[in-house]
């Protein structure tokens, strides 16, 4: 008989629906870090800005990946590699892509699970 695997259980976020991290947790800082100083010698309006461009770009984001849903995308990753996928999700740290049907140059898997890291660029058609 083999051994049992252990299963990776990450941690309720801070709200009631278990959504998002703590920001004052070690984890949300070391993956989240930010610009915008917290010290009160700041510039008002200049961290004012910096929050209302950087909460334009997450919209254009988050409304990207809205938009691939269930679309064939082309995933540029490094070596050279181009891989075809339906795509399905993003995981909330946006760490992880999950798609289906996965062309590779190796076969065809189903399922599977693309590291951001990993992935240079993206394109869909519209």
């Amino acid at each position: 008989m083999k051994p049992p695997v252990s299963v990776l259980r990450l941690p309720r976020g801070p709200d009631l629906n278990s959504r998002g991290f703590d920001p004052n947790s070690p984890r949300f800082i070391a993956l989240c870090p930010t610009s915008i100083s917290s010290s009160s010698s700041s510039s008002g309006t200049g961290i004012k800005e910096e929050q209302r461009l950087r909460s334009e770009l997450r919209e254009r984001f988050l409304r990207t990946l809205l938009v691939m849903t269930d679309k064939k995308v082309q995933f540029n990753m490094y070596e050279k590699v181009q891989v075809r996928a339906k795509f399905g999700a993003s995981d909330i740290d946006v760490l992880n892509f999950q798609v289906s049907d996965l062309e590779t140059p190796l076969g065809v898997q189903k399922e599977a699970l693309l590291r951001c890291q990993d992935v240079i660029s993206c394109s869909f058609e519209l």
